[in-house]
């Protein structure tokens, strides 16, 4: 069979990067394979009719990475792969993030992208190339889309920009950065960072946006070469409707708009807007009879609210009465909760989150299996949006798609400050409960943990906050806007959050309605997110400005120890006696990792620190004339056999038990005793003798001094 294949390749980052369609997929609207190195991965993109009554455009975006692309099975029982990863969900959201805004203004047909991940080599992601392929994809079909749009990854390794990095180099870097865009601009921005200052996270950007350039032009070149007509597009007409709105309402909006509680600013609009579709769409007249649609009038309502807010704030005033600016009013609290390990309640205006900090040992570590090799993950942020935070009801289930992109954000803006495991060997999960929502509840996410884990006694390197900037802008003019409401962000051009500490940034997210930011503009939303970070900060400090210095009493203590590798078998012992014991007699929980590395636990008491000398105990060289305590384990004629540690007993002989004569061991000592003795001598075959008369006479020479 015949195929009409065609093919376009550049070369980027001394890899070549190739796009193909043609061959498979002929029904679909739009299909390609991109390949980087030997990783592979399809997209296809589909659309059908709009669905009637619709008031928002129904984009869906499916990303899988198929564990046979990596010659692997899944784990667990069921052998078939179900719902997606979290590394899979986030990976959706940032395909539909950057192609979004490119779609035309009120385009509502139903559009599907699905990417497939048919050969992983470990060495280049698959993320970036199912977002380069749903562009191709989009591009190419019928679909009315406005691209081309591209995707890089860039990292930071030994002071240099590296893009596209491999699994090696991101294990180095001190940067993630994952940026869309298109020709002119940047509409999407990820970014995970040590500390670094917005000069390098902005070169960085730079540095992605040339390699996005080459990527459209490639896009543009298979368009050229196989591209569908696009199908015609027309935007309804509702300009005589907003403009029927700003004559009827325009200055009540613009006073109710002045009014404090987001509840009762919004029934007040609504009110407005029952008002007006009851005058335009009468209950006692047929449908046909209407001058407008109903649906006419919700579009038109809402993009009149959107018309009257940007006039409002780009002419200086903004929703609430704050300045451009200024923050909205800020609260915290720790030790919020009793039982907890660490708590914190973060308000700001009236966004509040409820972060709850638990400590956990190596055990309770999040298994995390896809593509590459499976690894414990020993930070995690869970975030919770619940219905009555926005005085909603709501269908209450897992977390969807919006909850685990938030929670991600948040994750990593605060694990780049995490101490070392060996500083503190904890596991860590925080969970933010929204209880109250009305903007920037990602970045109250990042402030709450922040406190919650100084409550917790966590040693952060730094603390961390986190505030959104948006934009403004009409025909005239554009502004920037400090910590947005959810109001200024429905209707405004980007929610542009921005997470750091007073020497850089830890986390960057960039949601955009607008077609793109320049540059300056990115540099200009930088400086303004600073001078908030350093005031959030500033009131941070205020509620708790070091990590607590004592543990809840409910959090376990951890000790570690190190061993050598070919004395693991010897902790565990035959069948695992000897651990079990350790851990029966001391209270405690007892994890070996492959390297030697061992972590004991135990909440309340020191098991932990006497299990951790029995450990050492059993894996380090007795020293002759040291003093040890130990159990006495049996008893002959002859002496007492007392065990140092499990599995390391010595003898202490009749004449070495009393300073006075001993005609029965028994009359001494009885079996499960503790009694202080004294390595004397070990033999070639290194049997220990044990002499409790040694430490006796040392302590009567104490007393006699």
């Amino acid at each position: 069979m015949n195929f009409n294949v065609t093919r376009v390749e550049r070369e980027i980052a001394g890899r070549t990067l190739s796009i193909e369609t043609g061959k498979i997929a002929k029904q679909a609207a739009g299909s390609v394979m991109v390949q980087y190195g030997e990783t592979v991965v399809f997209t296809a993109c589909v659309r059908s009719k709009p669905r009637p009554g619709i008031d928002f455009f129904p984009l869906t975006v499916d990303y899988r990475e198929k564990l046979s692309a990596a010659g692997k099975f899944p784990g667990g029982f069921m052998k078939r792969e179900g719902r997606p990863t979290t590394k899979e969900v986030l990976t959706m959201r940032m395909i539909d993030r950057p192609c979004r805004p490119m779609f035309p203004k009120g385009f509502k047909d139903d559009v599907q992208i699905q990417a497939i991940v048919l050969s992983a080599d470990l060495v280049n992601d698959p993320d970036i190339l199912a977002m380069v392929g749903a562009s191709a994809a989009l591009c190419i079909s019928d679909i009315p889309f406005n691209g081309p749009m591209g995707a890089v990854r860039v990292g930071y390794v030994d002071g240099k920009y590296v893009i596209n990095p491999t699994k090696t180099e991101m294990d180095k870097t001190q940067m993630e950065l994952v940026l869309g865009g298109h020709d002119e601009s940047v509409n999407m921005i990820e970014v995970s960072a040590r500390q670094l200052s917005e000069d390098v996270v902005a070169g960085a950007i730079e540095k992605g946006h040339e390699v996005i350039k080459e990527l459209c032009s490639m896009i543009n070149e298979l368009v050229e070469k196989c591209g569908k007509e696009k199908t015609p597009f027309e935007i309804p007409d509702i300009a005589p409707i907003i403009s029927m709105l700003e004559q009827k309402y325009g200055n009540a909006y613009l006073e109710a708009k002045k009014i404090d509680g987001k509840l009762e600013r919004q029934n007040t609009i609504d009110a407005m807007y029952d008002e007006f579709k009851a005058e335009m769409c009468p209950e006692d007249k047929e449908e046909d009879q209407w001058q407008y649609p109903a649906e006419m009038i919700r579009e038109g309502f809402h993009d009149f609210q959107e018309v009257m807010i940007r006039k409002m704030i780009v002419g200086g005033t903004r929703v609430g009465g704050r300045g451009l600016d200024e923050l909205r009013d800020i609260c915290g609290e720790v030790g919020f909760l009793p039982r907890t390990h660490g708590s914190a309640l973060f308000t700001r205006g009236e966004t509040q989150g409820l972060v709850t900090a638990t400590l956990g040992t190596v055990s309770d570590q999040q298994t995390v299996d896809g593509l590459c090799d499976e690894f414990g993950q020993k930070f995690m942020l869970h975030y919770n949006f619940p219905p009555f935070c926005v005085g909603e009801t709501g269908r209450i289930m897992g977390p969807g798609r919006r909850e685990i992109g938030h929670g991600a954000l948040a994750e990593k803006s605060l694990a780049m400050v995490l101490p070392d495991s060996d500083v503190f060997p904890y596991t860590i999960k925080l969970v933010s409960e929204i209880m109250e929502s009305n903007g920037s509840s990602s970045m109250a996410s990042v402030c709450g943990g922040t406190l919650a884990m100084l409550d917790a006694g966590v040693p952060l390197l730094n603390p961390v906050a986190g505030i959104s900037v948006g934009m403004m802008s009409t025909d005239d003019a554009s502004v920037y806007i400090t910590d947005i409401l959810g109001e200024e962000d429905h209707y405004g051009d980007m929610d542009f959050k921005v997470a750091g500490t007073k020497d850089g940034i830890t986390g960057i997210q960039l949601d955009l309605k607008a077609r793109g930011l320049t540059i300056e503009q990115i540099r200009e939303t930088f400086a303004y997110a600073k001078t908030a970070r350093m005031q959030i900060l500033e009131i941070m400090a205020g509620v708790i400005a070091e990590p607590n210095m004592y543990l809840s009493e409910y959090a376990p203590r951890i000790a570690t120890t190190q061993i050598p590798v070919d004395m693991i078998g010897a902790i565990i012992g035959p069948g695992g006696r000897e651990i079990k014991k350790i851990q029966e007699t001391t209270g405690t929980k007892v994890d070996i990792e492959e390297d030697g590395t061992i972590y004991i636990s135990c909440v309340g008491g020191d098991g932990h620190n006497r299990a951790k000398g029995i450990i050492e105990m059993m894996t380090k060289p007795l020293k002759i004339g040291s003093v040890y305590t130990g159990k006495v384990v049996a008893i002959k004629e002859f002496g007492a056999f007392i065990e140092l540690a499990p599995g390391r007993e010595g003898l202490c002989h009749i004449s070495e038990i009393s300073n006075d004569f001993v005609r029965n061991v028994t009359d001494v000592c009885k079996v499960g005793d503790e009694m202080e003795i004294k390595v004397i001598a070990i033999d070639d075959q290194g049997r220990i003798k044990l002499s409790h008369k040694a430490v006796m006479a040392a302590r009567k020479d104490e007393k006699s001094e």
